[in-house]
């Protein structure tokens, strides 16, 4: 229902390779730095987005979105769902082409409004699960 095959791939291999990851920080034991790990595996430019704006992965880290002096194709959503879609909307104005929201992370009125904006969504799911299927 937040996710359909065809969106999921389109997002994975059609719409850009560089993925800003909100909420992307150095802790090891946050899922996010382990799918940022997968993501880059698979050839994709991870920007890790987080208040402490840490270089993670050999990547700089910026405070948010905003402050990302280039485009982002994909914005990865790893922070709670309350939060997600203050998150999804700074995508839309920031350019994105796609958002995507992590695993327990679901907010109907935000997908609503992104996919409005024409940008591709998919909810409570993972790239570091899908992408692998892929092949």
């Amino acid at each position: 229902m937040y996710g359909d095959e065809a969106t999921i791939r389109r997002i994975l291999t059609e719409l850009g390779d560089t993925w800003a990851v909100v909420g992307l920080s150095s802790n090891r034991n946050r899922a996010a730095y382990g799918v940022a790990q997968v993501l880059q595996r698979f050839g994709k430019r991870i920007v890790p987005v987080h208040p402490s704006a840490e270089t993670v992965h050999g990547e700089r880290g910026y405070a948010s979105l905003a402050e990302i002096p280039f485009g982002v194709d994909v914005v990865d959503v790893f922070v709670n769902s309350d939060l997600a879609g203050a998150v999804a909307d700074e995508a839309v104005v920031k350019g994105a082409r796609a958002v995507w929201f992590q695993l327990g992370v679901v907010d109907e009125a935000a997908h609503e409004r992104t996919r409005s904006a024409g940008l591709e969504m998919v909810m409570d799911r993972c790239p570091a699960i899908e992408i692998p299927r892929l092949n």
